[in-house]
């Protein structure tokens, strides 16, 4: 069976056009924070998307600005900084960077699946090492719906082949989020059938991402085991 390959980045950048920074004076280390872009997932894309040759479609803007990886009628798809701005602000950036992305992103599975059996697409993130003062227990987790047994059992073969790769390190699957609650890949499921689209996040801990001795061997060792995923020796 061949499968094809969709890298996206939902929140690769924690950059503000100049006609909105006035929105965030003084928040520089929010934008820069966990809150405002998933560091290392950018690198981590291009390096993917080198290894593979396929694209990386990522956004170019904070999800402070307007968050891509929810739905259009999710609470928090404005942040704080932007959640009191007139309606037609609000319809110019769904307009400028949130339909572009979410729309690539379809196009691209609908023409791989013209071409291919099914398609596997990685959404790639990262998350804070710390959460409420408690530390999070795993370096990398697979984030997917269980009730698509597709999924199921792709994540379990990934996990188990990614735990002899990094032998020292915990992986862990709907970690430290679940895969089905609302978001881009689980927006997708809806649009295709489990045979045809597979929509994993791949979270890893930005202990990692921001400095560590083993952001290498991640990526080498996601490197490694992504081509049995798609089937290719």
């Amino acid at each position: 069976m061949t499968t094809g390959l969709v890298l996206s980045c939902e929140h690769a950048s924690a950059a503000v056009p100049a006609r909105f920074r006035s929105l965030f004076d003084g928040q520089a280390a929010v934008l820069q924070s966990h809150r405002g872009w998933d560091p290392g997932t950018l690198e981590l894309g291009k390096r993917l998307s080198k290894r593979f040759q396929v694209p990386l479609l990522a956004t170019k803007v904070s999800r402070l600005l307007i968050e891509v990886n929810r739905s259009l009628h999710h609470p928090k798809l404005f942040s704080e900084y932007t959640s009191q701005l007139p309606a037609a602000t609000k319809q110019l950036l769904i307009e400028e960077y949130y339909l572009p992305h979410r729309e690539a992103i379809e196009q691209q599975i609908r023409v791989l699946l013209q071409q291919s059996h099914r398609v596997l697409h990685l959404s790639l993130h990262s998350f804070t090492g710390q959460w409420n003062g408690q530390p999070r227990t795993a370096d990398l987790g697979l984030l997917y719906d269980p009730r698509r047994a597709t999924e199921l059992s792709t994540c379990c073969h990934w996990q188990a082949s990614l735990q002899r790769q990094l032998p020292g390190l915990v992986i862990r699957r709907n970690y430290p989020y679940l895969g089905k609650a609302d978001g881009l890949t689980t927006a997708l499921r809806k649009k295709f059938a489990m045979i045809r689209y597979l929509g994993i996040e791949l979270e890893v801990n930005q202990n990692h991402t921001l400095a560590s001795r083993h952001w290498t061997d991640i990526c080498r060792a996601l490197e490694a085991t992504i081509p049995e995923l798609l089937g290719v020796n």
